[in-house]
């Protein structure tokens, strides 16, 4: 009988394996081009913890929960703009075009249309892996779902009654409590050339160059003239009310970027330091990012749209159309070029960057009041990338069509996506040992 049973159990195991290791193959080297390195890179990142094994493996993620029926999607003709790799590190402080230093998402790679749903899933999921990294209880666990769920809710509901806008809503320190707003006041003393004295420095010709360390090193002459070449063509996909004279965006020194991001690595990144100007803030010398993308992972598994392909097929255009979609007052260097058949969007290296760390919650108080803000954050982003502003994609108010599939027992549906967050983190927990298991086996000989 014992024999039996751990026969059960080996081949419970050696399935979910099998299908591991199938759908990282299939997306890690058939789609993303990774090698061997670049994979052992990658997975030693996401051996970390059971959280950014989860940050790391989104097409996991979709391939298991677009196999599970739930009642509360919108209809396939209304879909939503989502941002397709929801997490609490997707969240973040930056300066918008307005000089304001705002609380917003700050990833648009995996932005796709389809039902809100799984922004919601993956978003409740990672607060479940997150606050049980934390040793957080169970129960406290599933407090914490609620409150964000509870607040994504109520925020919809403002919109639909038009006691909020979702066009120009932002969170800034005026109106952000408890981690949040401390982060927002900090970065509000910093001064826009610190990211410029962190980075870079003047050599002894007296020209501004990046300092090289291990996340910043330099490129060789070829990328160098490529990526000079192109900032041409990225010129053209400025917004025409956010372009500067030419001579603002010559270019004065280019890096590679290492170690940021899990999802991300195997992807080019470059820093590009450009003249900048008066109209940088005061600042002369700015820094750009050069980020590689690729298809949108929520793309391989959520109902095609050969509307959406048709307007956004360049994949660097696709992420600055998202990030347009759901910011007001968005980045005025968002571009996108093509390299070596390699589709890059650019955007500005934001001098206030940061997040809301684990470190930045030392009591439950704070976790909800940084939840609260997360909720209304995404009901922001689902509300305002609809009609408002693709109205040849999007043709109704997603805000409506979302509150129609949640229906009129929102107690119920928060219990459902509750109970399906706290059980998902358990096979999330379950396939990172197996994970563990399987790259120290074949990545570690």
């Amino acid at each position: 009988m014992e024999l039996l049973l751990d026969r059960v159990q080996h081949t419970r195991s050696a399935l979910r394996e099998y299908m591991l290791e199938t759908i990282f193959n299939e997306f890690d080297v058939e789609c993303m081009g990774l090698d061997e390195e670049k994979r052992k890179i990658k997975y030693h990142e996401m051996m970390e913890s059971s959280f950014r094994f989860f940050r790391g493996s989104a097409y996991l993620f979709y391939y298991d929960v677009t196999k599970i029926p739930f009642p509360y999607h919108t209809p396939a003709d209304k879909p939503a703009w989502i941002q397709g790799d929801l997490h609490m590190d997707n969240f973040g402080c930056f300066q918008n075009e307005a000089g304001k230093i705002v609380y917003d998402i700050n990833d648009f790679d995996e932005g796709y249309i389809g039902s809100y749903l799984y922004d919601i899933l993956r978003m409740t999921v990672s607060i479940a892996l997150y606050t049980d990294a934390e040793e957080l209880s169970e129960k406290e666990q599933k407090k914490r779902i609620v409150h964000y769920l509870r607040s994504y809710y109520k925020q919809l509901q403002r919109f639909k009654e038009d006691k909020d806008d979702p066009l120009t809503l932002t969170f800034t320190k005026e109106n952000t409590k408890g981690p949040v707003k401390k982060v927002l006041n900090k970065l509000g003393k910093r001064q826009r050339h610190h990211l410029l004295a962190d980075i870079t420095s003047i050599n002894e010709k007296g020209e501004r160059t990046f300092n090289w360390d291990e996340e910043i090193k330099p490129v060789t002459d070829e990328e160098l003239g490529k990526i000079k070449e192109v900032m041409q063509q990225y010129f053209l996909t400025i917004d025409a009310e956010n372009k500067q004279d030419p001579s603002h965006y010559q270019v004065k020194d280019v890096a590679r970027k290492y170690g940021t991001g899990t999802a991300s690595i195997g992807l080019s990144r470059y820093y590009i330091l450009i003249e900048g100007g008066q109209e940088a803030g005061g600042t002369d010398d700015l820094v750009l990012e050069m980020k590689e993308v690729r298809t949108s992972i929520p793309a391989y598994f959520l109902p095609y749209s050969s509307v959406f392909w048709e307007k956004h097929a360049h994949q660097g255009e696709r992420v600055v159309a998202t990030q347009k979609a759901m910011h007001h007052l968005e980045d005025p260097y968002l571009g996108y070029v093509t390299m070596d058949d390699k589709h890059f969007y650019i955007r500005e290296r934001s001098p206030y960057k940061k997040k809301v760390k684990a470190e930045n919650f030392t009591t439950l108080k704070d976790y909800d009041q940084t939840l609260n803000i997360m909720g209304r954050v995404t009901a922001k982003i689902h509300a305002r990338a609809d009609a408002d502003i693709e109205s040849t994609l999007l043709t109704h108010h997603s805000e409506v069509e979302i509150l129609k599939a949640i229906g009129d027992d929102v107690d119920q549906f928060i219990h459902h996506i509750t109970y399906v967050a706290v059980n998902y983190k358990e096979q999330v927990k379950y396939d990172y040992t197996l994970f563990c298991n399987w790259v120290e086996e074949n990545f570690d000989k």
